[in-house]
């Protein structure tokens, strides 16, 4: 069954949608902690997921800024005829555009949004297996869309197997790092470049305590969220953005999940810092898995030691850590600002799905469909973006 019968038919049975499957069931979880067992489970397991789909880093996002924006778990687990889990989808139920419109949990805080995949489902998944999917979601009538922003298309060595369903680019870029094994540091930052922050650095590695480091401790992680707490605000007045970790329980969802720990001994959210006895001067926090580093937030000093550009000094120092490590990427995010572009040379291809569950989710999913292409078209037309930007300016 396709998934335009599915809408047509609401009431074939499940053996309809599943005969060229292997979907064979689902559940849909309204309950996070009904949920926990088997996403940790799959998390242990040989599964294909990026690091923003752990449990630790949207269970905290959920419980401290879904349930206060009203959002209501909406966990797919599908299994196969033996029962085994293949994939688990971690949404959010809200209301939009007269629809309920399913999406993934973590909101703008996730770069990359996929499902958590069993690795061999991933690397063979079909058309019928992923239009069985949504014909057994779109049977149980608890949503009208499913709205599915920023998936990338390959995670790792392996493809997204969503990226089988109707899709289209997403609005924004995510500039990438490629990082090739065994590679040399001027093949990651060129020599030119390193010797311009070099000479900018001297005049940090003069302050005493000077150190670049990842925090590890509670204690460290807490003294670095409590400043960064505070200067990020200033930072954003003074580039006349609104301040995003003023919304409701962001800041208690980036402190439960900087503090939460993995069974490798890093965190949810793992904070690199520059600084000095005398101050923190920058930090960049981000999430990763062993093969890549994605940044999530950053912020520099307010002092006079901000002009020797203490961001760009933590970036490379990040990048160098990281090769280190053997990692195999890197990215700073979406959207494409300057400083992105010194060090990330590669796009990320990532996409956007609004799959129609209901006749009234084809209506909304056409219009939502619509207006993420016209932020597109702005924002990769630069004469359109510069007019946006001076609307925003003038009603700031």
């Amino acid at each position: 069954m396709t998934m335009a019968a599915a809408i047509e038919d609401r009431t074939a049975d499940a053996d309809g949608w599943s005969k060229a499957s292997r979907i064979a069931a689902i559940d849909i979880i309204h309950d996070l902690a009904a949920a926990e067992g088997i996403w940790r489970k799959l998390e242990g397991a040989q599964t294909s997921f990026t690091p923003y789909q752990r449990f630790d880093f949207l269970g905290s996002w959920q419980r401290q800024v879904g349930e206060r924006e009203g959002l209501v778990p909406f966990i797919v687990i599908a299994y196969d005829a033996e029962r085994r889990p293949l994939l688990l989808l971690p949404l959010a139920l809200r209301h939009a555009y007269s629809a309920r419109c399913a999406s993934f949990m973590g909101g703008k805080h996730s770069t990359f949004n996929m499902a958590l995949f069993d690795r061999d489902f991933a690397a063979s998944a079909t058309q019928a297996d992923l239009e069985g999917l949504m014909a057994a979601i779109a049977q149980r009538s608890e949503a009208d869309v499913l709205t599915l922003h920023q998936q990338p298309v390959r995670w790792r060595d392996l493809p997204n197997p969503l990226a089988l369903l109707p899709h289209q680019p997403s609005a924004n870029d995510c500039p990438l790092l490629v990082m090739e094994p065994g590679a040399q540091p001027a093949a990651l930052v060129s020599n030119s470049f390193r010797r311009r922050l070099k000479g900018k650095e001297r005049k940090l590695q003069s302050l005493p305590g000077y150190r670049s480091h990842v925090a590890s401790s509670e204690a460290d992680i807490t003294r670095l969220l409590d400043w960064f707490f505070r200067v990020k605000p200033l930072r954003m007045a003074e580039q006349k953005l609104p301040n995003v970790f003023a919304d409701p329980g962001i800041e208690d969802f980036v402190r439960s999940a900087c503090t939460a720990p993995l069974a490798n001994g890093r965190h949810a959210i793992d904070i690199h810092a520059l600084e000095c006895d005398e101050e923190v001067i920058a930090i960049f926090a981000g999430v990763a898995d062993g093969h890549r580093f994605s940044m999530m937030f950053n912020t520099y000093t307010m002092s006079a030691n901000s002009k020797y550009s203490p961001g760009l000094i933590l970036m490379r120092d990040i990048i160098d850590h990281y090769a280190g490590q053997g990692y195999r990427a890197l990215d700073l995010g979406i959207g494409s600002d300057d400083y992105k572009r010194l060090f990330c040379k590669d796009d990320e291809p990532i996409f956007d799905s609004f799959i129609p569950l209901s006749q009234r989710g084809k209506l909304a999913a056409g219009v939502m469909s619509g207006v993420n292409r016209t932020k597109r078209l702005v924002k990769h037309n630069p004469a359109l973006l510069e007019m946006a930007q001076k609307l925003r300016s003038a009603f700031s």
